[in-house]
């Protein structure tokens, strides 16, 4: 499950895709098939993926315990080929975020 509080060490990665016309459906499920495999990871905690109303963006929200936990999940991904293949379907801009302030 997500977390958005501030002070948890949870590191979240946000990783916008930008695709060609029609090609949401088929990045969500690679990035589907992608969290399925990460889900024995030490560390490793979720991930949330939304695509835009206009169909030109998807965006995946995943979640680590910690820095070290969000290495070795990039790891699995790079080692298991699921970085190059999204690359084939979109262009990604990732980074690494930590919560700031939540405001409810």
């Amino acid at each position: 499950m997500p977390i958005i509080r501030a002070n948890t060490g949870v590191i979240t990665q946000i990783n916008v895709f930008t695709v060609p016309e029609g090609g949401q459906q088929a990045l969500i499920e690679l990035l589907r098939e992608a969290a399925m495999s990460c889900r024995g990871i030490p560390g490793w905690m979720s991930a949330s993926l939304h695509r835009s109303l206009d169909g030109t963006r998807v965006v995946n929200y995943a979640q680590a315990r910690d820095q070290a936990a969000m290495r070795h999940v990039f790891e699995h991904l790079q080692a298991n080929g699921f970085l190059e293949r999204n690359k084939t379907l979109g262009l990604a801009h990732p980074g690494l975020y930590e919560v700031a302030l939540t405001v409810e």
